[in-house]
């Protein structure tokens, strides 16, 4: 009995030194294990510095027992299971890196791109494309439909009126006043009517044909179509031909000069553009525009500063480009301004050093009526006015301003404006002129 009790108690210490061994060898793999760990994900850059750490791990089964070689293989086999998130950081990294390098060059082709469209819109806007103007010939026929105002009151109110069975002095009075209305004038209004009654009472009988052919004779010998209404504009020995353009404010000068130009160019005349308003903003830069449009060259100087020296500019530039005309616009001022009609007047006696000023335009508002009359008799006090240029035409029922303001000056209207388009300025033509007042 004694024997069976040694020997279980031999067994039970056996079994107990050999449970120890084993604890005591899993332990020591187990407290191997974070040693091993950062030897493997320290380096993730590289996967070749990985390979070193398996070595490490087999050389440290050599102190255990044979028994516990075994475990070995399950040992090494964990490593790959750490390797894997380890490999799939590079992998994660490299699209981060490469992205920003992709998107350089998208940011940098517009960039390019854009200075080259920005240089092709200033050559656009510094070469525009020179207009062909339309033209001057049958112009006024043309636009007759303009006139169509002063056509109802004034030419036809006097065919209505002269139609009329029995012409009593209620309708000479009549008639008389539809002139005045027209602004025909005091003078010329009563020798229309006396013309007028004595050749109905020739007549006797009136068609309608033989009123209107009557009242187009007297009207036409009122405006009188033996005047010299052409612009002189052709240049002679002496250099070009010099045209100032003058006005109170508001008259539509600067446009009248630029509608000018176009007319002159479309008759075959090289111009020149004097900007010699330096008191208005932006006047100059308005010129400059009409000019560009028919290639015609601007001279301009500093805002606010002396009008004769730019006008006397323009014509030095005019005789070394050798061009037939030179326009030169000139500051709006009331007539009523001592001081600024005395500096008109220095414009043109500057101008005069070059050579005689062939022509003096004054612009005239249509709209008006009488009190246009008034400034005309100022500057042709100042200036020698040698035509008139009839604005807003087409906006006025008192077409007879044309034949009241030659008779007040002694000066023939040579142009008007029908409108606001580019070419609605015509040389006026007395006969179309009737002929578009009786429609």
């Amino acid at each position: 009995m004694e024997y069976v009790i040694l020997a279980v108690v031999i067994a039970v210490v056996a079994i107990g030194a050999i449970t120890g061994l084993v604890v005591s060898g899993r332990r020591r793999k187990e407290l191997d294990k974070p040693s091993q760990t950062p030897t493997i994900t320290a380096p993730p850059t590289a996967d070749t510095k990985s390979a070193p750490t398996k070595p490490a791990e087999t050389a440290a089964p050599p102190t255990a027992d044979t028994k516990s070689a075994p475990t070995k293989p399950a040992e090494t086999a964990a490593p790959p299971t750490v390797e894997k998130p380890a490999e799939a950081k590079p992998a994660a990294e490299k699209p981060a890196v490469e992205e920003p390098a992709a998107e350089k060059p998208a940011v940098e082709e517009p960039a390019v791109e854009k200075p080259a469209e920005e240089v092709r819109i200033e050559e656009a806007e510094a070469a525009p494309a020179i207009e062909v103007p339309e033209p001057t010939a049958g112009r006024l026929v043309r636009l007759r439909s303009r006139l169509s105002r002063s056509q109802s009151t004034l030419g036809k109110g006097l065919l209505t009126l002269l139609s009329r069975d029995r012409l009593d002095e209620d309708t000479w009075e009549e008639i008389e006043e539809t002139l005045l209305t027209a602004d025909v004038g005091v003078g010329a209004t009563q020798e229309l009517v006396d013309n007028l009654r004595t050749r109905v009472k020739v007549l006797g009988t009136r068609t309608p044909d033989e009123l209107r052919g009557l009242l187009r004779d007297e009207l036409i010998k009122l405006i009188n179509p033996e005047l010299d209404r052409t612009v002189h504009s052709v240049k002679t020995d002496g250099g070009p031909a010099v045209v100032l353009v003058v006005g109170v404010n508001g008259v539509g000068k600067t446009t009248t000069t630029g509608k000018l130009a176009r007319v002159l160019v479309a008759d075959g005349r090289k111009v020149v553009l004097g900007a010699a308003d330096t008191f208005r903003a932006a006047a100059a830069d308005q010129l400059q525009t009409w000019g560009e449009r028919v290639g015609a060259h601007t001279v301009r100087g500093p805002e606010g500063g002396d009008p004769a020296s730019v006008a006397f500019d323009a014509v030095k530039q005019g005789i070394t480009d050798g061009v037939d005309t030179v326009l030169v616009d000139t500051a709006g001022r009331l007539h009523t301004k001592t001081g600024l009609m005395d500096e008109l007047g220095k414009v043109k006696r500057v101008v005069e050093k070059h050579g005689p000023v062939d022509e003096v335009l004054l612009v005239l508002d249509a709209t008006t009526g009488q009190n246009g009359l008034v400034q005309a008799r100022v500057f042709a006090e100042v200036v020698d006015i040698t035509g008139i240029v009839l604005t807003k035409l087409d906006g006025t029922a008192k077409g007879g301003i044309v034949i009241s303001v030659q008779r007040e000056l002694g000066v023939p209207v040579k142009l008007i404006g029908l409108g606001e388009g580019a070419d609605d300025l015509a040389p006026f033509e007395p006969g179309a002129f009737v002929d578009a007042l009786l429609g």
